[in-house]
């Protein structure tokens, strides 16, 4: 098998325009138990991410190509983005709580409750331009002591959830799921994607990302199935500049387009949890999975760099 059709599957002509069959991917680290949540910034040039089960997060630099631990421990921290300010927001499954590292780099709790309710284990995350904070709420982080600790469910049901930006309240934004997962905006923010593992836990459950509009009150109207996964399940997402999906895969990487089309795959070796774009120019895609963190460029950037 050549090195091209081990990197790039084109099922659709307009993954051409996607991608550069002469780019290889590249192998920036292993030794992870599950990689996971990477968040890059653009100031620093560098990407922070998640290594669940080992309780610590990793960060890598990308002038010496460097790994170090960023924080350790880190309260099984899993999905992480960067707010407008360049605050890293994360979700931690051990707190059972999203955060916002402020720049002096003290801790500030952002939701961690529902009504008095403990949340499950807050999943991945997404802040919009208005500040506003989007998370998933499964329970993986309470079903064993691999990527948490154990417990019930004090409210009973996985739902997403956003944080008002001028209030601090925090309400439930869809209710109708098993497993919320990855989650993230359109570039116009127009469009909601999340997608709902709950094949992990239900016979025949879902695999799939679901669709909203967001009407201009932050309230969610649709809901419909966008894509369903061929191979294992959606996990964490991104999108890029023209709305098309990169979404994680046991098989590497599913980009489709806004149309619903799976366009092609980058084909990684191990399970996909969640890719980021990032590099000084938006162009290249980090991608965590399994046990390492892998990276290739792109002719594409992501929406947070569209102009």
């Amino acid at each position: 098998m050549s090195h091209r059709e081990q990197t790039f599957e084109i099922f659709d002509e307009r993954f051409k325009e996607c991608v550069k069959t002469s780019a290889r991917l590249d192998k920036l680290y292993e030794g992870c138990r599950w990689a996971e949540g990477p968040a890059y910034f653009p100031a620093g040039r560098y990407l922070v991410w998640s290594d669940i089960p080992n309780d610590r997060m990793l960060r890598w630099d990308e002038t010496t190509g460097v790994v170090g631990v960023f924080r350790q421990p880190a309260a099984y921290s899993n999905g992480n983005t960067v707010d407008r300010q360049g605050r890293l927001v994360t979700c931690e499954h051990g707190n059972r709580r999203v955060t916002r590292t402020e720049h002096d780099g003290s801790i500030t709790v952002i939701a961690d409750n529902y009504q008095g309710k403990r949340l499950n284990s807050p999943n991945d995350v997404v802040v919009s331009s208005d500040g506003a904070v989007w998370f998933t709420d499964p329970m993986y982080g309470i079903d064993g002591d691999y990527e948490g600790y154990r417990a019930e469910s004090e409210i009973g049901a996985c739902h997403v959830y956003r944080v008002d930006p001028a209030t601090g309240d925090c309400r439930i934004a869809a209710d109708d799921f098993i497993r919320p997962n990855g989650i993230a905006f359109s570039p116009d923010e127009r469009r909601l994607y999340v997608s709902d593992t709950g094949a992990t836990h239900v016979a025949d459950g879902p695999r799939h990302i679901r669709v909203f509009d967001v009407r201009d009150d932050g309230t969610l109207s649709g809901g419909e199935v966008f894509a369903t996964c061929t191979a294992g399940i959606f996990d964490g997402f991104r999108l890029d500049e023209a709305g098309r999906i990169w979404a994680s895969a046991e098989d590497g990487v599913h980009c489709y387009h806004p149309d619903g089309t799976l366009l092609g795959k980058v084909r990684v070796p191990e399970a996909v949890a969640n890719v980021e774009f990032g590099g000084p120019r938006g162009n290249r895609l980090f991608i965590t999975a399994t046990t390492s963190l892998y990276a290739v460029l792109l002719p594409v950037v992501g929406a947070r760099w569209r102009r």
